[in-house]
């Protein structure tokens, strides 16, 4: 492997830095990213993009998209994290996007790939279940073919968004009567379709981005299958092996450690910068460097990307361990470094201040910190449990 920068991804670099700064409202800038930003928010950035022909930076020309390398990605990801900018809908530019474009008939690629790419519809993900969500080939809701529909009876839950969302790409079981893998279908929801009901989920950062979903007789247009009828499993298994490189969410990372350099050389006890207490100098450094080791890693897997190498579906599970853990590790330092400070629940940043209660500066500073927190606890869960993660890597090691 070699780490040398490429010399082309340092004009490259420029030049999206110069789109951001140059053609990027003011308003979409300087956002917080460690979850989706708000639907308002991320249809105007995914307009934005769109115009500069920009509107699918992870696919291929083929399809659409910009074509860059995964090194570029990982580029245009970095600035636009360090710019602010708000978060492009991940369900669909990373998950169903290559999916449609890769199994979609002709007609639902003219159907919902014009309004993904004018940023006119959002999308969630209908996969776990309760009782099934590390085990996904469990699961017990069911569509049943009447007709040209589908009618679908069931319930999913921690579906990320779904009271935001226009459509969901849901997993069913179509077939109880033979194995359970090759019983599953991919389908295509409208969520306004009659019979869906959301319920909110407040998850432990008193944020509200997590539901229940219910299906109950809803009718859904056979039209809408995508693939083959029991096809699911192996369209899930091409959807969770794209983009492993970003597994880590590296540009969150290097700004959260932006932000604990930031206030290790300003805030003080007893009367000592945080940087001079060497405890905190020393948990400071080790973050760094794991930092980096997860950087080097990054490289390491977006290069085998490159080169179509299989092996980087084990190193993407490494890289999602190791960096869902450094989140973790990192955000819980900030919280700690901001003492006090850290253990009251401000405003969240997406949320309105009253003018006649402003915050003191480092109050300011700690919104949302806390928040952040609680929800990288998740972190380690969704995604793929760490568990999940650890038995792929085994598979693989004892193939070996």
């Amino acid at each position: 492997m070699d780490f040398h920068p490429d010399p082309s991804l340092a004009s490259f670099r420029q030049e999206v830095r110069q789109f951001l700064q140059t053609q990027v409202p003011a308003d979409l800038k300087g956002q917080p990213r460690s979850t989706r930003s708000t639907r308002e928010q991320v249809m105007r950035w995914q307009k934005v993009l769109n115009a500069h022909g920009w509107g699918a930076p992870y696919w291929a020309k083929k399809d659409g998209g910009t074509g860059w390398s995964v090194p570029q990605i990982l580029v245009f990801d970095d600035e636009c994290a360090a710019a602010g900018t708000p978060t492009q809908d991940p369900f669909v530019q990373k998950l169903l996007g290559p999916v449609l474009n890769e199994f979609a008939t002709p007609e639902q690629k003219a159907e919902h790939m014009p309004a993904v790419f004018n940023g006119e519809r959002l999308w969630c993900q209908g996969f776990s279940e309760p009782g099934s969500g590390s085990d996904l080939a469990s699961l017990r809701t069911r569509a049943e073919l009447d007709g040209d529909h589908y009618v679908v009876n069931g319930q999913k839950i921690w579906t990320s968004y779904a009271h935001e969302s226009d459509w969901i790409f849901l997993l069913v079981r179509t077939n109880p009567e033979v194995k359970k893998q090759a019983g599953i279908s991919f389908l295509l929801v409208d969520m306004k379709t009659p019979g869906i009901t959301v319920r909110p989920i407040r998850s432990i950062d008193d944020s509200h981005h997590l539901n229940e979903t219910f299906f109950d007789n809803v009718r859904v247009p056979a039209k809408n299958l995508v693939g083959a009828e029991g096809a699911g499993w192996s369209i899930t298994k091409f959807l969770l092996n794209n983009e492993h490189a970003t597994t880590a969410d590296l540009p969150v990372q290097k700004r959260y450690m932006q932000q604990l350099r930031q206030l290790a050389t300003t805030q003080r006890v007893g009367g000592e910068l945080l940087i001079d207490q060497p405890e905190f100098a020393l948990k400071l450094a080790r973050l760094d460097a794991e930092v980096q080791a997860i950087g080097m890693m990054v490289q390491r897997v977006a290069a085998m990307e490159q080169e179509h190498n299989p092996a980087s579906h084990t190193l993407g599970s490494m890289l999602k361990i190791r960096g869902t853990e450094l989140q973790q590790k990192i955000s819980e330092c900030l919280v700690e470094a901001l003492g006090d400070y850290g253990a009251v629940a401000y405003p969240d940043p997406h949320e309105d201040l009253d003018p006649a209660q402003p915050l003191l500066p480092l109050q300011e500073v700690a919104r949302g910190m806390a928040n952040n927190m609680f929800f990288h606890r998740a972190s380690t869960i969704y995604g793929g449990t760490s568990e999940v993660q650890r038995s792929i890597i085994a598979k693989m090691l004892f193939q070996l």
